[in-house]
């Protein structure tokens, strides 16, 4: 059993790997334009939002509908977060599907496609100053080949095929790469997902009647969470211990970049 569990964890980091690598790829279209360092200033923001944007697609129309009936309202965030499924909502008619049919827009119908974000994912999008690298890429003629590679295939974030503990690890994949291009010490503050599990299972150890009573209850803190995967791991890991447990984390980050992952992450789950 312990060895079907070990194999599950080294074949779901392969492929975190794998598609992390894929979506880094992307940063082949910044050479010249951007410096090798700041090349995750577009491919993480660009992550972001192709992931809230795969989340969104199945309910978007009835988010339109929605947001036509309620939009002169004072507060329509409730109706329109209900109809999106999520803590989050796009009132855009775009798509990255349409976004790229129409090249001599991109710029604007981009910039409108941000705008229709709720305000929750527009204060991520500030702490990564992304409207910084939107106006870089246009001048270097790049947001059109940009948004088409987050388009294709190897950008795929959708909930079928990403799970949302392995997209925030694909987060910190990313962050890693982002800090090896620093020149940093890559992986320093990095916690594997196995180990956290082994985390989690020691500090419930000594907790006899953790599992037995009704209404189990837990919190999670982390002061320095960094992406926040390890309040992901193990929210996880005491869920498939008790899957009526009740699991509230809480977390603080300095860095505003890194913070905006960890917001993104925490809304998507």
């Amino acid at each position: 059993m312990a060895e079907n569990s070990n194999e599950m964890i080294l074949q779901v980091g392969r492929n975190i790997q794998e598609k992390a690598a894929l979506v880094w790829s992307v940063a082949d279209d910044l050479v010249g334009a951007f410096k090798p360092h700041e090349y995750g200033l577009v491919v993480l923001p660009m992550a972001v939002i192709k992931r809230f944007h795969d989340c969104l697609l199945p309910t978007q129309e009835k988010v339109l509908e929605t947001y036509g009936k309620v939009r002169e309202l004072a507060v329509k965030d409730g109706f329109l977060k209900k109809a999106s499924g999520y803590q989050f909502y796009n009132t855009s008619k775009f798509t990255f599907k349409t976004l790229v049919a129409d090249p001599e827009n991109i710029e604007d119908n981009f910039k409108a496609y941000l705008n229709g974000f709720s305000d929750n994912v527009q204060d991520i999008l500030a702490r990564m100053d992304f409207q910084a690298q939107i106006n870089r890429m246009v001048e270097g003629g790049l947001l059109y080949q940009v948004i088409s590679d987050f388009n294709s295939d190897k950008a795929d974030f959708s909930p079928e095929n990403v799970a949302a503990v392995d997209m925030g690890y694909i987060f910190e994949n990313l962050v890693q790469r982002f800090s090896e291009s620093y020149n940093e010490e890559a992986g320093a503050h990095f916690t594997s997902r196995d180990i956290i599990y082994l985390m989690c299972d020691l500090l419930v150890a000594g907790d006899n009647n953790a599992f037995e009573e009704d209404g189990f209850s837990k919190t999670v803190y982390d002061m320095t969470m960094g992406t926040s995967q390890m309040l992901t791991c193990m929210e996880e890991r005491l869920k498939a211990l008790d899957a009526d447990a009740d699991i509230n984390v809480f977390g603080q980050e300095f860095n505003p970049f890194t913070f905006g992952i960890a917001k993104a992450d925490m809304l998507i789950r």
